[in-house]
């Protein structure tokens, strides 16, 4: 009885190592980390679609994340030094990862994004103009970009247009 009580206390004290606290905090970040790999796994799929330069990994111990650039020979590096356009493509990864973790049944099939990203330079607008047109003809899903900006709406097509008449206060909606 003694050996078997002994056994016990083993197996619940390895339990308390990995996930005991007084204030659940070593549970709560086990379960975090699990649910943050799944985030990472389903994120790399959409950036593998996206752009297959880069992966995601979570740094061991933690709930940081790491960018793998292909094209740098698997250079690892913080997602930090990350440029404005690659930034928005992990992001949007992220976006899209998250929301396929809350539910098997949702579905995403539209988009829209405030753009935000005007003042990015030419190779990073091409590559979200790239990202955003993949998304659309690879994944079926339809994105619309909210744009006050001349760079990125003349890349964009068709266009809905809210076009402000010279008196009464009122609009026009214009499809270009």
């Amino acid at each position: 009885d003694i050996d078997a009580a002994r056994e016990d206390a083993e197996e619940w004290e390895r339990l308390n190592v990995l996930m005991g606290s007084a204030d659940g905090k070593a549970f709560r970040r086990q379960a975090q980390s699990y649910t943050f790999r799944f985030l990472v796994e389903r994120a790399n799929a959409h950036l593998r679609r996206l752009s297959p330069r880069y992966e995601l990994r979570c740094v061991p111990g933690t709930l940081t994340l790491e960018i793998i650039d292909r094209d740098m020979f698997d250079e690892r590096r913080y997602v930090n030094s990350l440029s404005g356009g690659e930034t928005f493509v992990v992001s949007l990864a992220l976006a899209l990862g998250l929301a396929s973790l809350s539910s098997g049944s949702l579905s995403i099939g539209s988009l829209f994004i405030d753009e935000g990203f005007g003042n990015l330079d030419h190779a990073s607008l091409d590559l979200v103009m790239s990202a955003l047109a993949n998304l659309e003809n690879a994944q079926g899903r339809k994105v619309g970009v909210i744009s006050h900006t001349e760079q990125i709406r003349s890349q964009i097509s068709p266009q809905i247009r809210l076009v402000k008449l010279p008196t009464g206060g009122r609009s026009r909606i214009e499809i270009v």
